[in-house]
């Protein structure tokens, strides 16, 4: 995510990252402490709305958080970038609109926290008359240019016992130095539960968040045991840097795990035991960009549903109505996706198939038929082609049903299996008007096509509103340590290498809008030029309003979708306003593309 306000304005001076903490705030559970999570807004310059721009993780059972999960915003020295940071107290089953949710909240700009002393600053929080709410901490630090990913496994030997009918629960904080001697936290690990032995699983972590590209900064490492009711308990520490860390890629390293409180008390006191980094390896982090400066190329399919629910196409009231004054809704998506993804595609020939109709002369249900009526050559000249073939179909294929997404993901994932060099790059757009009727071969066609290079991307045209469930939290619980990286790590704890992100857009009218649409695409931190990431080009229509869900999670052994809403944004501001997505509910969802 990127943070702008008005379409024109002065090119960046940096990107600056927030990192956010609270202190004392309000308890508002009964039997246990405040579940705090802060929202960000930003002030559009144009409008003076505010727009959320991002969330932290939620952190269980603790009046003094400290997030892992940063802000990342692009920084305009001429401008005055007013934020607004909201906290509220998140349980498994609150909605964080409802009043009685809100912690409080804290206004100011940009240029407050990076002129700070030390580029940090403290502001009491408001909103809940006649209460104290506590105060929110800002640290604001400019992100270098590094782009490597750094990978680790680390355990621990004969750590101290902490639990009274148990072992320990440990689990690790890693912290970076900062210039006025202080740390900003950056990673937690997972917690190993009972054992004073851990073997944590292998992570990976950007080099800007452990060092921001500075080798010999400092990196402190905590160990503690983890309690549920959030009072963890400190085990001890030990210090290092990026430059030491990676002598492990030829060794492994040993530190001791030092309690200073136990050294001062104790003078027989040796360590409160050992932490032995395993493993540690560094891979380049490629953008969407590096992949087409190294010559691959899109190769750009479609699909489009012809099934009897969206109308008779010669009706004004079907969805595929050919008015000679403007496009359909079908029509019109076609060729705001299409006119974006065709410029990265040489040949500019693409595959466009239909699914859902009866042809003739027969009448055979066919749920991947060519729209240019040529079984051995699918191709269509350009997105005016497709939209040539789109309207031939509809003159002559009868709309049927049901929805079936399964055929066509696996016919792109059969030509996708033939490349394995990364010299090509598949991108499969399915506009559809409702709900998958196959949900189960859907899922099979997805896990297995999840590791190819291959991006889906699903339209939604229509008032459908296309609901299936809710997303269940991913992987570990929410506020869990390691659970903050939720969106954004590899899936589940040991980088399933199933795990995908969801990209899925559709037709919905805002109560806010949220940011507009900027193209950033980004590679898979695991990304190697011999295997293209999970990636697509940002998409801008021009013309009708489309929501952007960004769902990261994996399927697990019983082909169970679990994830969570990473991001949803605007690509195109409508002008009627009307519910929007809750947080941690999405409609339907596909996966990879990010």
């Amino acid at each position: 995510m990127s943070f702008s306000g008005a379409s024109e304005r002065s090119v960046p001076a940096t990107k600056i990252e927030i990192t956010v903490s609270c202190r004392n705030l309000l308890d508002l559970d009964t039997f246990s402490k405040s579940d705090p999570m802060v929202v960000l807004y930003t002030q559009s310059r144009a409008s003076q709305e505010w727009r959320e721009f991002g969330r932290t993780e939620v952190i269980d059972n603790t009046l003094n958080p400290d997030f892992v999960r940063k802000f990342v915003l692009d920084y305009f020295f001429e401008e005055k970038q007013n934020l607004r940071f909201d906290v509220y107290n998140v349980d498994s089953k609150t909605n964080i609109s409802k009043p009685k949710d809100f912690l409080g909240q804290a206004f100011l700009a940009l240029g407050e926290v990076i002129g700070g002393q030390g580029s940090r600053v403290e502001r009491p929080l408001t909103g809940v008359p006649g209460k104290k709410c506590g105060t929110i901490l800002l640290t604001a630090e400019e992100l270098s240019n590094c782009r490597d990913i750094a990978t680790m496994q680390l355990c621990a030997n004969k750590l101290d016992k902490k639990d009274f009918f148990g072992k320990s629960d440990p689990f690790l904080v890693f912290y970076r130095s900062n210039e006025d001697g202080t740390f900003t936290i950056c990673h937690k690990t997972e917690v190993v539960k009972n054992t004073l032995n851990p073997v944590w699983q292998p992570f990976s972590i950007p080099v800007r968040a452990l060092c921001n590209g500075d080798y010999d900064r400092t990196v402190k490492i905590d160990v503690y045991d983890w309690d549920r009711d959030g009072s963890h308990d400190f085990i001890g520490e030990f210090t290092t840097s990026y430059r030491e860390l990676s002598k492990a890629q030829n060794q492994f390293t040993v530190y001791e795990v030092l309690n200073p409180r136990k050294k001062c008390k104790k003078k027989k006191y040796v360590n409160s035991g050992t932490v032995t980094l395993l493993s540690f390896s560094v891979d380049s982090e490629f953008t969407f960009v590096d992949y087409i400066k190294g010559g691959t190329q899109l190769n750009f399919t479609v699909a489009i549903d012809f099934t009897a629910s969206n109308g008779n196409p010669l009706q004004p009231t079907s969805l595929h109505y050919m008015s000679p004054y403007q496009l359909s809704a079908y029509a019109m998506a076609l060729k705001a996706v299409g006119e974006i993804i065709q410029d990265y595609d040489s040949d500019k020939l693409f595959p466009a198939y239909g699914f859902g109709a009866k042809l003739p002369p027969e009448g055979r249900i066919s749920h991947q038929f060519p729209l240019n009526n040529n079984d051995e050559d699918p191709n269509c000249a350009g997105i005016e082609g497709v939209l040539e073939s789109y309207f031939q179909s509809l003159r002559t294929v009868q709309l049927y049903g049901p929805t079936y997404f399964a055929p066509v993901i696996n016919q792109v994932a059969r030509a996708a299996a033939k490349i394995s060099d990364g010299s090509q790059y598949y991108v499969l757009l399915i506009i559809t008007d409702g709900v998958i009727s196959d949900m189960t071969q859907t899922k099979e066609a997805i896990v297995s096509a999840s590791s190819l290079p291959m991006s889906i991307i699903i339209v939604g045209v229509g008032p459908a509103m296309f609901e299936v469930r809710p997303i269940p939290r991913l992987c570990r619980p929410v506020g869990e340590p390691g659970a903050e990286h939720g969106p954004t790590c590899q899936g589940c704890a040991g980088g399933d290498p199933r795990a995908a992100t969801v990209l899925y857009a559709h037709q919905r009218h805002p109560a806010s809008p949220t940011n507009p649409c900027h193209p950033q695409p980004n590679a898979s931190s695991k990304a190697s030029l011999n295997s293209p990431p999970n990636q697509c080009p940002a998409v801008c229509p021009p013309a009708h309003p489309l929501l952007l869900l960004k769902i990261r999670g994996t399927w697990n052994l019983g082909l169970h979708w679990e994830g969570s809403l990473e991001d949803q944004y605007w690509l195109v501001e409508p002008s009627a306003p009307s519910p929007t997505e809750e947080p941690g509910t999405v409609t339907t969802s596909l996966p990879s593309c990010q």
